[in-house]
C-alpha cells in the first residue's frame, strides 16, 4: 500500500537555501517518518537521476519541481544505529564524523582539503569544490534524549549538532526526525535555529504524516472494508493548519488492517504496554484521576509548557501526560488545551497497561464487569443494573458522589463494554439532573437498542424516567427507528443505587 505524501517535498522546497531550512519532525512511531526521509533523499539526492520515481507523483505538478530534483549532496543517518553500535555519546560522535568523512573523502578522493579530520571543514571544501549544497536527514534524531545519558552527555551531542549545522555555507537543508522536540537547557538551546512540527503544533505539515480520513476512506474502499471501523479504531489524532482541520489516522495500523482484512490491534507489533504502564503508574498528584476520566472516555486539562523534551525529567502528571502525547498514546486539541484517548486501538493499550497494576485493579475490575452488566441493561433487569453501577460507584472511591462529571465517569467505565457497540452521546448539563448519556447503536449493531440514561441524587428511579420522557431526545436520536431503552438511577445519602428501565421506542 502506498500512499502519495510527496507534497512533503514542497514544503522542503520552501525552506531550502532559506534561514528557514531547519526542520524538525516529531511523530510516534508507525507515522511514516524514516519513509518520509527516504523520499526526500531519493528526491535531492544528485548521484542518481529519480526523476521518473516522481514522475505520476503529486510533488510532479508543482512549480520548484524541476529546481531541486537531483541537485545536492544528501547525508541521511539513522542515528540509532550509531547509538547502539557505540558505548558512549562521545564514542558514537566520533564514530559518526569518521565514518562520514571516510566516505566523503572516498567519493571526493581529489579535492584539495583544509583538514580532512573535521566534517566541517570536509564538507566545506566539497561544496566549493562542487558548487553544490548539502541535505542532511538525520533520523531517531533523539534517541539519545529518550536514553537516561547524563545532562553533560546530552549537551555534548547537541552542541556537535549545532557545531555541524548551524549557520554553515555548505547547508541547504538540515532534516531531522524523532519521537520527542528538540530538548533545551537554557542558554544550551542550541538548536534554536530549527522549526519544530509535533503532535502539539503540526501547523501545515500535518497531513503529510499518518493517513487523512478521505485516504483511508478510499483504502477502505478499495479493500472492500467498514470504513465505520476504520474510523473507531484507528483515527483520534487531530490537527490544526491555517485553513484546515485534518484528522490523522495510524498509517501502520490502517495498512495492517486492510491486508490482514481485519480490525484489530497492531499497537503492540512496534510498542509494548510494558512502556505505557511504566508512566501510567507513577505516584504524581492528580494522575491517576486524569487516567481514569480519560478511560470513561472525557477529555483532560493539561499544560505542556513546562515539559523538557525528555523521557527521564518529570515534575508532574502534566508531564507525563505530555509525554504521551508524544509516544501516540495520547491526543491533544490545542484549541482548549485538553488531552483524551484516541481511538479503540490505543484504549485496549491502556486496558492492557492496568490490568497488572495494583493502583488501577478497581478500574480493570470495573471494565472487566462491564461486559456483564450490559448485558443486564439489555435484559431489563434493573436490580443487577443497580448493583453494578453501585459496585463500580464503590471501587472507584476518586469519583465523588455529587459530582456530575464524577457520575458520567461512573456510568461510562461501569459500561465500558458498550463501546463495541454504541457511540456514546453526552448531553449538555441541563440543570435538571446530573448526567444524560445516550449509547446509540453502531453500524453494524442496530439489532441491539438505543439505550437513554438519567442519573439523580436523593430522589427516585420514576423521577428519572420522566424526567427523561419530558425532554427532548439527542438529535442523534431523532434519525434512529429502532427499539430504546429508558433507564434511571438514583442513588441517595447511603450511597445506595436503584434502578428502573423501561422499553420505548422511536
Amino acid at each position: 500500500i502506498y500512499i502519495d505524501k510527496s507534497e512533503l517535498i514542497s514544503f522542503t522546497n520552501k525552506k531550502i537555501n532559506t534561514q528557514q531550512a531547519y526542520l524538525c519532525v516529531s511523530r510516534p512511531r508507525r507515522f511514516g517518518k524514516s519513509m518520509a526521509a527516504d523520499m526526500l533523499s531519493a528526491y535531492y539526492g544528485n548521484n542518481e537521476h529519480t526523476k521518473d520515481l516522481f514522475k505520476n507523483l503529486k510533488i510532479s505538478s508543482n512549480p520548484s519541481f524541476e529546481k531541486h530534483i537531483n541537485q545536492y549532496h544528501v547525508i541521511k543517518v539513522d542515528m540509532q544505529f550509531f547509538m547502539t553500535s557505540t558505548s558512549s555519546i562521545q564514542e558514537m560522535v566520533h564514530k559518526l564524523k569518521n565514518d562520514l568523512i571516510t566516505e566523503m573523502l572516498f567519493y571526493f578522493p581529489t579535492i584539495s582539503y583544509l583538514n580532512k579530520k573535521e566534517i566541517e571543514q570536509v564538507m566545506n571544501g566539497i561544496f566549493e569544490a562542487t558548487n553544490q549544497k548539502f541535505v542532511i536527514l538525520i533520523d531517531e534524531w533523539d534517541c539519545v534524549m529518550r536514553r537516561n545519558y547524563s545532562t553533560d552527555e546530552k549537551k555534548f551531542y547537541l552542541d556537535f549538532l549545532r557545531n555541524w549545522m548551524k549557520d554553515r555555507p555548505y547547508l541547504a537543508l538540515a532534516y531531522m526526525t524523532g519521537i520527542l522536540p528538540i530538548k533545551k537547557y537554557g542558554e544550551h538551546s542550541t538548536l534554536n535555529m530549527f522549526d519544530e512540527y509535533s503532535m502539539l503544533r503540526s501547523y501545515s505539515i500535518a497531513p503529510y504524516f499518518g493517513f487523512t480520513q478521505e485516504e483511508v476512506q478510499s483504502l477502505c474502499t478499495k479493500y472492500q472494508m467498514d470504513f465505520n471501523e476504520a474510523k473507531s479504531w484507528y483515527d483520534g489524532y487531530h490537527f490544526l493548519t491555517k485553513n484546515s482541520t485534518y484528522s490523522i489516522y495510524s498509517p501502520k495500523s490502517v495498512v495492517d488492517a486492510m491486508l490482514n482484512e481485519w480490525y484489530d490491534s497492531y499497537w503492540t507489533q512496534t510498542e509494548t504496554y510494558d512502556a505505557l504502564r511504566e508512566y501510567i503508574q507513577m505516584n504524581y498528584e492528580g494522575l491517576k484521576d486524569s487516567i481514569i476520566e480519560m478511560l470513561a472516555g472525557n477529555s483532560v486539562a493539561i499544560n505542556t509548557r513546562h515539559f523538557q523534551n525528555d523521557m527521564t525529567i518529570f515534575n508532574g502528571k502534566d508531564d507525563i501526560l505530555t509525554l504521551l502525547v508524544h509516544l501516540g498514546y495520547l491526543t491533544y486539541n490545542v484549541i482548549d488545551q485538553t488531552v483524551s484517548i484516541p481511538n479503540k486501538e490505543v484504549s485496549r493499550e491502556f486496558v492492557a497497561s492496568i490490568e497488572t497494576v495494583n493502583d488501577y485493579s478497581e478500574v480493570f475490575s470495573s471494565i472487566q464487569e462491564s461486559k456483564h452488566l450490559l448485558q443486564s441493561l439489555w435484559n431489563l433487569d434493573s436490580i443487577a443494573v443497580a448493583q453494578g453501577v453501585e459496585k463500580a460507584h464503590q471501587q472507584l472511591p476518586s469519583l465523588k458522589y455529587n459530582n456530575e462529571h464524577s457520575l458520567s465517569c461512573t456510568i461510562e467505565l461501569a459500561f465500558y463494554y458498550a463501546r463495541e457497540y454504541y457511540t456514546v452521546i453526552h448531553e449538555l448539563p441541563t440543570g435538571k439532573g446530573f448526567a444524560d448519556i445516550c449509547y446509540l447503536p453502531k453500524p453494524g449493531h442496530l439489532d441491539k437498542p438505543a439505550v437513554l440514561i438519567e442519573l439523580k441524587w436523593n430522589k427516585d428511579v420514576d423521577t428519572a424516567i420522566k424526567q427523561i420522557k419530558r425532554k427532548d431526545y439527542p438529535d442523534a436520536l431523532k434519525a434512529y427507528k429502532g427499539n430504546l431503552l429508558l433507564c434511571g438511577i438514583n442513588y441517595d445519602n447511603e450511597k445506595r443505587h436503584t434502578c428502573k428501565i423501561e422499553q420505548a421506542s422511536l
